[in-house]
C-alpha cells in the first residue's frame, strides 16, 4: 500500500471517529440535522471527498470510491440510529411532561352540587314501572323499532282503512323487496306479537319503548315513549285485568285509595275494550281528589282474531292488554304541564325533575 493510499485511509477513518462524536454529542435533532447536513449536505465533507474523485488515476479512483461508498453507508446508518435515538428520547420527554395524574381527587363541586348527574324522568318512569310490574311477576320483552306491517297493523286485526295507517298519521320508509312498506312502530303492540309468535303461554310481560307517531305539540311529540302490558293464561278474566291495574296506578302514583274508572270503549286488538279512568281535580290538577275523571290508558280482552293471527287457540288461551303513554303519566306525576322540555336537554330542568341516580326506585320504600 501506497504512502497516499495509507493518507487516504486516515483521512477516512478520521471523518468516521469525527461523525460519530458529533452525534454522540448532539443533544437534540436540531445538533443531529446540523451534523447530518456538515458531513452529507451539498457541502458535506463526505461530498466533497466524492466529488474528488475525478481527480483521480482511474485505478485509485476505483478503489477510493469503493472506500467512500462503504464509509458513506457506515455514516448515513449511523445517522439514522441517532435520530431514531433523538425522536425516542424526545417523545418519553413529551409523555412524561403531559402525563395525567389519574389518582388526583376530582375537582370539587360548586355549591349545591350544581354540576351532580341526574337520572331523566322518563327513564325513572321506566325504571318505576319496571320495579311494579315485575314485583306482579312480570318480565320486560323488546322488540325492533322499524316494523313490518303485519306486526305493526296486520297480526293486530287493524283494518286497511284504518287512519292510523294513512301517511298522515304515521311514518313509513322505503317498499322492501315485498313491495311493502316498513314503518316506524306506532305502538309497542308488535312486540305483544313477537311474543305470542315465540313463546308459549303462560305469558306475562310489559313492553317499554320509543314509538312514533307525526304529530307534534304541546301534549304530543313525534317520537314519544309507550309501555304495554300483555297477559295469556288459561282462564283470565276481566277481574284480572282490573285488579292488575288499580294496584299499578295506586302504586305508580303513590295514592293508596285513588279512584280507578272503567269505561267501555273500542280497540281492534281487544274485545271488550276499556279505557281507564283516574280521580283527579279539574280545577286544582289534583290526583285522587274531587269529583272529575281523567283518562289515562287503554285495555281491554285481547281479541280472538290476534290470537288466532299468533296460532293461540281462542278457546283455550285468554289474556288482556294494556298501553299507556309514558311520558303522559310522567307528567301526571310531577305535574308537568308541557312534553316539549323532555327533549330539550335543558340542564336545568333535568336537575330539577331528574332523579338520583344512586337512589334506584324500590317497592318497598315507595316508588
Amino acid at each position: 500500500m501506497t504512502d497516499a493510499t495509507t493518507m487516504r485511509a486516515d483521512d477516512l477513518a478520521a471523518l468516521r471517529e469525527e461523525t460519530a462524536a458529533q452525534l454522540a454529542a448532539a443533544a437534540d435533532l436540531r445538533a443531529w440535522d446540523a451534523v447530518r447536513v456538515g458531513v452529507l449536505g451539498r457541502g458535506g465533507r463526505l461530498t466533497a471527498l466524492l466529488k474528488a474523485l475525478g481527480a483521480l488515476p482511474p485505478e485509485a479512483r476505483r478503489e477510493r470510491g469503493a472506500a467512500l461508498n462503504r464509509l458513506k453507508a457506515e455514516l448515513e446508518a449511523a445517522i439514522e440510529a441517532r435520530r431514531a435515538e433523538l425522536e425516542a428520547a424526545a417523545l418519553e420527554a413529551r409523555l412524561a411532561a403531559e402525563r395525567l395524574d389519574v389518582t388526583l381527587p376530582p375537582r370539587p363541586h360548586p355549591p349545591l352540587g350544581a354540576e351532580a348527574g341526574a337520572i331523566h324522568p322518563i327513564s325513572r318512569t321506566m325504571e318505576e314501572l319496571v320495579a311494579i310490574f315485575g314485583a306482579m311477576g312480570f318480565r320486560v320483552a323488546e322488540g325492533p323499532d322499524i316494523e313490518s306491517d303485519w306486526h305493526n297493523f296486520g297480526a293486530l286485526n287493524i283494518p286497511e282503512h284504518h287512519p292510523a295507517r294513512q301517511d298522515h298519521d304515521t311514518f313509513y320508509l322505503p317498499p322492501g323487496p315485498d313491495g311493502r312498506r316498513p314503518v316506524l312502530r306506532t305502538h309497542t303492540s308488535p312486540v305483544q306479537i313477537r311474543t305470542m309468535l315465540t313463546q308459549p303461554p303462560p305469558i306475562r310481560v310489559i313492553v317499554p319503548g320509543r314509538t312514533w307517531r307525526a304529530d307534534h305539540d304541546a301534549t304530543h311529540s313525534p317520537m314519544f315513549h309507550q309501555v304495554e302490558g300483555l297477559v295469556i293464561d288459561r282462564a283470565i278474566t276481566l277481574g284480572h285485568l282490573k285488579g292488575c291495574l288499580i294496584d299499578f296506578l295506586r302504586a305508580f302514583f303513590g295514592i293508596a285509595d285513588l279512584p280507578v274508572r272503567f269505561r267501555a270503549s273500542y280497540f281492534p286488538f281487544t274485545e271488550p275494550s276499556m279505557e281507564v279512568d283516574i280521580g283527579w281535580n279539574r280545577r286544582t290538577g289534583e290526583l285522587g281528589k274531587g269529583g272529575d275523571w281523567l283518562e289515562i290508558l287503554g285495555s281491554g280482552m285481547v281479541h280472538p282474531r290476534v290470537l288466532a293471527n299468533c296460532g293461540l287457540d281462542p278457546r283455550e288461551w285468554q289474556g288482556f292488554a294494556f298501553g299507556m303513554g309514558v311520558e303522559r303519566i310522567t307528567m301526571l306525576k310531577h305535574g308537568m304541564a308541557d312534553l316539549r322540555p323532555f327533549y330539550e336537554s335543558d340542564v336545568r330542568w333535568l336537575r330539577h325533575y331528574g332523579a338520583d341516580p344512586l337512589s334506584p326506585p324500590s317497592l318497598a320504600e315507595g316508588v
